[in-house]
């Protein structure tokens, strides 16, 4: 379908203005593996409305459903139960339709939702000052390394075996424009972390350590000891959260040190969505506030001594010079920021307490009677609510056969680490508060089938 009515003239104009010699030119930054080779398949070419909507209806049918078969995904998408009320207030008007405050006068609502969303984050990830949302959790997690080498002015970053390989993935995308250097490799399947090893890795050189808690194993990390071999060499420590619940039982990273806390709050507040929209978390210690991305909204008082809030500070490149900008990813996700600050205002500290200890339980209802299963062994000597396990075969097969018998059985880690055959049977499943003892029992039953 075509949304723009060009000419071929048009369009050849445009071209030779840019320099290309076809619109084949514009996409060769995208793998050739990546690009579409004639028609979409499954799609007729041409059908009425009526026509499309049923048929886009019948392939939507063929998806497997949270919530209507066992799910035991995680790796950084959560399923949590969201409460009607939070769709219904992000769905008000001067919610849904609002954009960016940049006349206090009309949009207190949104302001004052942004500066409690703030204060949210700066708590539950025990630091001093939060910004006002990022993209998500990975763009997040690179505008910390950028932040880093800013305030220390060095360009290598070590990142911790344990760190969500997408994450990696956006990283190493976005440092090739940069000139960053990068180190890290994949993680080993074993209870023990990479601390010692990351610690001995710090030099001068190095600008931060960028470490995930709990890691994309489950397990969790003392991050003490690593700020402060850290800070000894003069670098930051960065700690990547992409479960916020589990802050609700676990020690916050800024009380360990982390100087930048970054993350993903899908979890609290935002549905699963087929992978988005999500919403990017990112605090620090206030001495670096205005070297953080992103927008700070602030509270004041207007003219006549009233409490107000005003966007304080908006150091993007859509406010200020690019060369000055401490953010060149300018989407924030204030709706998503909506959801998850009042999930969060909803379930309060002591329901965040509950939610967490509950999930925690679940899990480790799970992860015994799973490691039970002969040939099966738990990996991991601490989690919340994701671990890691060691199958007797290997684990992508093993999912696909469970997700066969209707059972959403957990990520395996051959399919986030293709390239390592040490991984191959490693199979990570979460636990939330969504799962019923009926999926507990097809979980274990399609488990002790596919590993027989």
């Amino acid at each position: 379908m075509r949304y723009l009515p060009l000419s071929d003239s048009d369009r050849s104009q445009m071209l030779h203005a840019v320099g290309a010699k076809s619109i084949d030119d514009l996409f060769v930054d995208v793998p050739k593996a990546a690009r579409l080779d004639g028609v979409i398949e499954h799609l007729p070419l041409h059908a009425s409305e009526l026509a499309v909507e049923r048929h886009m209806g019948a392939l939507a049918k063929k998806n497997m459903v949270a919530g209507e078969v066992p799910f035991f995904l995680g790796c950084g998408a959560y399923r949590h139960h969201v409460p009607a009320s939070v769709d219904h207030i992000i769905q008000r008007g001067e919610f849904l339709t609002s954009y960016t405050p940049y006349q206090p006068e009309i949009a207190q609502g949104t302001l004052q939702m942004m500066f409690e969303f703030q204060t949210q984050v700066a708590r539950l990830y025990g630091c001093d000052i939060a910004n006002a949302s990022m993209y998500d959790g990975s763009t997040a997690c690179w505008e910390a390394i950028l932040m880093a080498s800013r305030i220390t002015r060095r360009d290598k970053a070590i990142l911790s075996s344990g760190l969500h390989p997408h994450y990696v993935s956006v990283c190493n995308t976005m440092a090739k424009f940069t000139g960053d250097e990068l180190k890290t490799s994949a993680p080993t399947l074993s209870a023990e972390t990479d601390a010692e090893k990351i610690i001995a890795a710090i030099d001068d050189a190095t600008s931060a350590v960028v470490v995930q808690y709990p890691d994309i194993l489950g397990r969790i990390t003392d991050l003490a000891p690593i700020a402060e071999a850290a800070h000894a060499k003069g670098a930051l420590l960065i700690a990547v959260v992409t479960e916020p619940v589990a802050l609700g039982l676990i020690r916050s990273p800024g009380e360990m040190g982390a100087d930048i806390v970054v993350g993903e709050g899908q979890s609290i507040g935002v549905g699963l969505q087929f992978g988005g929209p999500y919403v990017g978390l990112f605090a620090c210690a206030e001495k670096f506030v205005r070297q953080m991305p992103g927008r700070l909204a602030g509270e004041t008082v207007d003219a006549e001594g009233k409490r107000g809030f005003v966007l304080t500070l908006s150091t993007r490149e859509q406010h200020i010079r690019r060369e000055k900008a401490t953010s060149n990813i300018c989407t924030s996700s204030v709706l998503c920021a909506l959801a998850f600050t009042g999930h969060l205002t909803l379930l309060g500290e002591k329901g965040l307490r509950q939610l967490a200890s509950l999930n925690h339980a679940r899990a480790c209802e799970v992860a015994d009677r799973l490691s039970a299963i002969p040939g099966v062994s738990l990996v991991n000597d601490s989690f919340f609510n994701e671990f890691t396990l060691r199958l007797p075969v290997e684990a992508r097969p093993a999912v696909h056969a469970m997700v066969e018998k209707g059972v959403l059985g957990g990520v395996s880690l051959g399919r986030l680490y293709p390239d390592s055959a040490d991984l191959a049977n490693g199979l990570v499943l979460a636990v939330t508060e969504t799962v019923t003892d009926e999926d507990i029992d097809a979980l274990e039953a399609a488990l002790k089938e596919v590993c027989a």
